[in-house]
């Protein structure tokens, strides 16, 4: 059974959560500030954490930044900061997703799922991706369809498609494709998108599998909502 541990300052999501996630086979537990969430992820080792970034004694990010430093549990920020530069700095933290309040239950459900299935004991790793009518060879590096990338139209797509459902931040691609020096250049990651959707999207002005997150990041959906 999966661990949830669920932290926020406000009684009645603590309750709803609890609630909804128990009915489909979580086992879960939950902490109203920071502290109590630092201790109880220390003690109980989740499997997945939901946090709130608007906590009574610590902000979220200190506690990402908290847990960041022994583990990789994956993380949802759930949060009534609309800001970008919040969302930025909590996917910066070391978040996995980023779900703003107020929130369908449906949608953060979803969100738990694709965390866990990225989160499944190593050898599980598919060697092959549906993205829309192509398959994509992760071992081969091959596409069918005939679809040719460049090399970093590659590494930008890989980064995706490992990571199905997860919001990659904007710093982090601009990092791992094109080195520290270029963490401003977002313009680099419109224009390789934009190429990206045009070879694999079956409408790439309305793509359903390679997503923008405005003012944070982009995401690979393998099937569209």
């Amino acid at each position: 059974m999966t661990r949830v541990l669920v932290v926020d300052d406000e009684p009645q999501i603590l309750r709803a959560l609890r609630v909804n996630l128990a009915a489909r086979r979580y086992e879960v537990a939950v902490a109203s500030d920071g502290g109590a969430a630092l201790r109880q992820a220390a003690e109980w080792h989740p499997d997945l954490v939901i946090l709130d970034l608007g906590l009574p004694d610590l902000d979220g990010v200190e506690v990402i930044q908290g847990l960041r430093g022994w583990t990789s549990v994956p993380i949802i920020v759930l949060s009534g900061r609309t800001d970008s530069i919040d969302k930025v700095s909590a996917l910066d933290a070391g978040a996995d997703d980023y779900v703003t309040k107020p929130f369908s239950i449906d949608e953060l459900l979803a969100r738990v799922r694709a965390v866990t299935r990225r989160t499944a004991p190593p050898g599980e790793e598919t060697a092959t991706v549906r993205l829309g009518d192509h398959v994509i060879d992760l071992a081969g590096k091959t596409i069918s369809g005939g679809v040719r990338l460049t090399p970093t139209e590659w590494h930008f797509l890989e980064i995706l498609v490992r990571n199905p459902g997860k919001l990659i931040s904007q710093r982090q691609l601009l990092r791992e494709v094109w080195g520290d020096a270029y963490q401003k250049e977002t313009h680099y990651l419109r224009q390789y998108m934009a190429q990206l959707r045009r070879k694999l999207e079956r409408d790439p002005a309305r793509p359903v599998h390679l997503l923008t997150e405005p003012g944070m990041g982009y995401r690979f959906q393998p099937f569209p909502p």
